[in-house]
């Protein structure tokens, strides 16, 4: 009877041993090249389990397939499999050495991309790579090793089932960790280093995969005669110029001032006494600023990156995710394309990694020449560093001195980095005291935003000493809310009232203020929003805007509607706010009254139908169906921030001596003054 059952019973497969060592040395060679190749920036122990996690799923998952050959043909399918994982890590590590980012769908058949990296080929290998491939040796050896006794017999598919079923389990467990960890990972995708960071390199891959295909077949099934509705559109409800305004910076400097998180609420707003944002103020006073009061931000997921896309190219941002991520493969007709034409130079200066919104390769189709990320600016010590980068003084401080680098005219975009969400700050660097709400985003707020005034109104001192302030444009934009509606209870002791439906829509706006010199200056109480800031900056420039598919208008003009409508299809304007599913009276919060309901709807209907074009555009890429009189078309390969101009050390020391001759004439000319009212 024993002997009977020892026949009966089943010998061990001895194929499962090289499979589960396979799985095991792909899962921790992932790891290590994770760990050692990429700055993800990993944060505490959460994330560095989750480095450690992601790979598992993956290995276990794409490997298993090699189960379902037959015969001996199941060792060569996993080290065929193998293989290709393995390229495609080194693939990754040297397009990261050269790039700072990861291969894209996209990428790979942006065939400029190839060239450039192929020059640079030699001196990207490195003799460590040889590490890359040893696991692949062991394979190799394992599967093709005579000393090896290879295992005929299929595996059965009940078995495979489990293999799957756990990789499966695995992947998706460390897919609820880290939307614990970093809510709408996937929804936003706001950086490719997140996405890996949090689920590794192969479900990278998996999601852009997927994000590509759904971009492109949106883009094939676009028709061009599509373009011709939209066009129509911006055509017939162009406002024109103010003549008054018209020109009145051409030739000039552009310099974009991103106000990170800063909310209208703001301005003049004292804390215990003291003015949160003194600089900011006194600007609404100077003789040649436009300060407009009434001026809202319209972004949704893509928040900072969806406020970049519409100063620069007039159309809403996505109403899910951001197109700086989907759409950086897009045809567009940019702000820094328009003004090429014109002999301008145009550069965006930030202070973290240019892989972050996927600026690194979308600016390159709006056509900008230069981006100054993070590895632009040096010498940085621990105390200069934010969570998104570099603390604004230093990053304005060494910004100033490469934008003197660039040919004048310039148009020019500077994103600091400080004043972020949670608003954390070194107390040794905070000059006002907290708030006393007892919401630490709140409190924290109004220290941060003091910092980033401050770091204005150094930058421009840094302008005039420079000699650019008497022939700049100067924009300053906020780019989305700082204080979320789920502060709206701390934000009621803060403003001293209730936060009803229509105080929060105001909480939506954002400081704008746009410095001209010789412009006479004022406050201006337009309703607007980020979608009119490229014709209105256009047309202050001279530049004339009817031919270009822009659905914002100028707020100079005098037939500028004020109509500002948000991502999500609610508006705002001087008479009636539409919030949800109700229509306020904008003066006194209440419903509206019944014969305004017409006017109400007529509003809404208009704002929803330039979100349905905007997205038409954006969506089926119908630009490149329709080039405006004039108008050079980008072409993205011509683009490579890897030349970016760069200040030597002898040229950094020549512009601080420059600058200290500078202070000791100022401190000399103000002692002059003081003798000579003494004298007096």
């Amino acid at each position: 009877m024993e002997k009977n059952e020892t026949v009966n019973k089943k010998p061990y497969n001895k194929y499962v041993p090289i499979f589960i060592l396979a799985v095991v040395m792909m899962w921790m060679k992932t790891y290590l090249i994770q760990k050692t190749q990429f700055k993800l920036n990993v944060d505490g122990p959460l994330q560095e389990f989750l480095l450690f996690l992601n790979p598992l799923g993956s290995a276990l998952l794409l490997l298993s397939l090699s189960l379902f050959f037959k015969g001996t043909r199941k060792y060569i399918s996993l080290l065929v499999i193998y293989i290709g994982m393995s390229v495609f890590l080194y693939a990754n590590a040297v397009y990261y050495r050269f790039f700072s980012d990861f291969l894209t769908l996209p990428t790979l058949f942006q065939t400029q991309n190839f060239g450039d990296l192929g020059g640079s080929v030699a001196t990207l290998i490195q003799p460590t790579d040889l590490f890359f491939f040893v696991d692949v040796l062991v394979v190799g050896y394992l599967v093709f090793s005579k000393r090896v006794k290879k295992e005929s017999r299929n595996i059965r598919t009940k078995a495979v089932i489990p293999v799957i079923t756990m990789a499966l389990a695995i992947s998706f467990f460390n897919l609820a960790l880290a939307e614990g960890d970093r809510p709408q990972l996937l929804t936003r995708g706001f950086d490719r280093n997140y996405i890996v960071k949090y689920l590794g390199m192969y479900n990278y891959a998996l999601y852009d995969t997927v994000e590509t295909l759904k971009s492109s077949s949106q883009r094939v099934l676009a028709d061009s005669d599509e373009v011709t509705e939209v066009l129509n559109y911006t055509k017939s409800n162009h406002a024109a110029p103010n003549e008054e305004y018209f020109g009145k910076a051409e030739g000039m400097n552009v310099v974009y001032l991103h106000l990170e998180s800063i909310q209208t609420f703001l301005m003049n707003y004292e804390l215990n006494g003291e003015e949160v944002t003194p600089f900011l103020n006194s600007l609404t006073e100077e003789k040649n600023t436009m300060y407009f009061d009434n001026f809202f931000h319209q972004t949704a997921q893509g928040k900072t990156a969806d406020a970049e896309f519409m100063l620069d190219n007039s159309l809403f941002g996505l109403s899910k995710g951001s197109a700086f991520i989907t759409k950086g493969d897009n045809t567009y007709q940019s702000a820094p394309a328009i003004l090429k034409d014109k002999g301008y130079t145009s550069a965006v200066f930030h202070g973290n990694n240019g892989t972050f919104w996927n600026r690194s390769e979308i600016y390159k189709s709006f056509g900008y020449d230069h981006f100054f990320d993070i590895e632009s600016y040096t010498g940085l010590t621990e105390k200069d560093m934010a969570e998104y980068g570099v603390m604004d003084k230093p990053f304005y401080d060494q910004s100033a001195d490469l934008l003197q680098t660039l040919p004048e005219p310039f148009y020019t975009k500077f994103i600091p980095v400080t004043h972020h969400f949670p608003y954390n700050m070194d107390q040794d660097l905070a000059t006002i005291e907290k708030g006393t709400t007892g919401d630490p985003s709140v409190d924290n707020y109004f220290q941060t935003a003091r910092y980033a005034d401050e770091a204005l109104e150094q930058f421009f001192a840094e302008l005039e000493q420079s000699g650019l302030a008497d022939n700049t444009m100067i924009v300053m934009y906020g780019d989305h809310y700082g204080i979320s509606s789920n502060h709206n209870k701390a934000m009621e002791q803060v403003l001293s009232k209730e936060i009803t439906p229509v105080e929060n829509a105001k909480l939506q706006r954002v400081p704008l203020f746009i410095h001209v010199p010789g412009m006479e200056g004022g406050i201006n109480h337009t309703y607007g929003g980020q979608i009119d800031l490229l014709p209105t900056v256009m047309h202050l420039l001279g530049v004339e805007t009817q031919d270009n598919i822009q659905l914002g208008t100028d707020l100079l003009s005098e037939e500028h509607e004020e109509l500002v409508t948000f991502r999500n299809g609610d508006y705002v304007s001087p008479e009636i706010y539409s919030l949800g599913d109700a229509f306020y009276n904008a003066e006194t919060g209440l419903p509206i009254e019944e014969d305004q309901l017409e006017q109400a709807k007529d509003l809404q209907g208009q704002g929803n139908y330039e979100l349905y074009l905007s997205d038409q555009v954006v969506n089926g890429d119908l630009l490149r169906f329709y080039t405006p009189e004039g108008f050079k078309p980008i072409t993205p390969a011509d683009y490579n921030y890897q030349n970016n101009p760069t200040l030597e050390v002898e040229e950094v020391e020549e512009v601080d001596e420059i600058k200290e001759i500078k202070k000791i004439d100022e401190i000399k000319e103000v002692e002059e003054r003081k003798e000579a009212k003494e004298i007096e």
